[in-house]
């Protein structure tokens, strides 16, 4: 029998996967909030992989606290992701997947774009997505693994925060409020030049923001997380003593 893959937390996107760890046939022991990881990893220390699929405010305090055996086995899929992350918590060389299908509970999962991965892990994910024909691609650097990374966050907090202001959908943004659109991007990739201690194309950024927002038109722009991602944002602007004008600006009229 295969060994086991650890999956951490049980939401709609860890149940995903841990569906289709378990069509390549793979046993799955799932560990959610009330379960201890250090007995688990008494009765599996050596399992074939730890899936981490908590929600990004709680990714700090579940790998600070992940078993020293599991540590090398480690596979991420947050939002707002960035190497920063893992090494702050000592985690070397994840498997990491940039997640571009949306799941939501009761429907099934729905595709903007093929989802990158890069790591040591990286075919098993490849594989287990496959399964249930879920698109995805393997990397071939930390390089390009950062670029992807900064392109969803660019994805992400461009919508979300720019949203705040316009609403609507991503080609409405694109079409109707390129102006707004262009103006958080540019602070959003000054936040993400300063958190990945480097300066980042934004010209393909630009173009990879595009083409995201073209595999799904319709996709709406704000989403529940906008005014936390909004904060956050504005939190490591203020670290990094970044102007920020347009984020400054719709934080003024929508956070309190």
């Amino acid at each position: 029998m295969k060994d086991p893959i650890i999956v951490i937390g049980l939401g709609e996107l860890g149940s995903v996967f841990a569906r289709g760890f378990l069509k390549l046939g793979y046993p799955v022991q799932g560990i959610n909030r009330t379960m201890s990881m250090q007995t688990v990893a008494q009765e599996i220390p050596n399992p074939t992989a730890v899936l981490v699929s908590v929600g990004e405010a709680d990714l700090s305090k579940v790998l600070t606290n992940l078993p020293s055996e599991w540590k090398d086995n480690v596979i991420l899929l947050q939002n707002e992701l960035l190497p920063r992350d893992w090494q702050a918590t000592n985690i070397n060389d994840p498997t990491v997947i940039s997640v571009w299908f949306e799941k939501k509970k009761g429907m099934d999962s729905k595709v903007v774009i093929p989802s990158p991965i890069y790591g040591k892990h990286a075919k098993l994910v490849f594989n287990a997505l496959a399964t249930l024909d879920l698109p995805s691609f393997i990397l071939d650097s930390p390089e390009a693994l950062n670029y992807e990374l900064v392109r969803k966050n660019l994805y992400i907090l461009t919508t979300n925060i720019a949203g705040l202001e316009v609403g609507g959908n991503v080609e409405q943004l694109e079409k109707l409020h390129p102006e707004v659109m262009q103006a958080v991007a540019n602070d959003v990739l000054d936040i993400q030049d300063w958190l990945t201690g480097q300066i980042n194309d934004r010209s393909r950024l630009m173009e990879g923001l595009l083409e995201a927002f073209n595999g799904d038109p319709q996709h709406g722009c704000m989403g529940r997380s906008a005014p936390a991602r909004l904060a956050r944002a504005i939190d490591f602007a203020d670290q990094a003593n970044l102007s920020v004008p347009k984020l400054r600006e719709i934080a003024k009229q929508h956070l309190d």
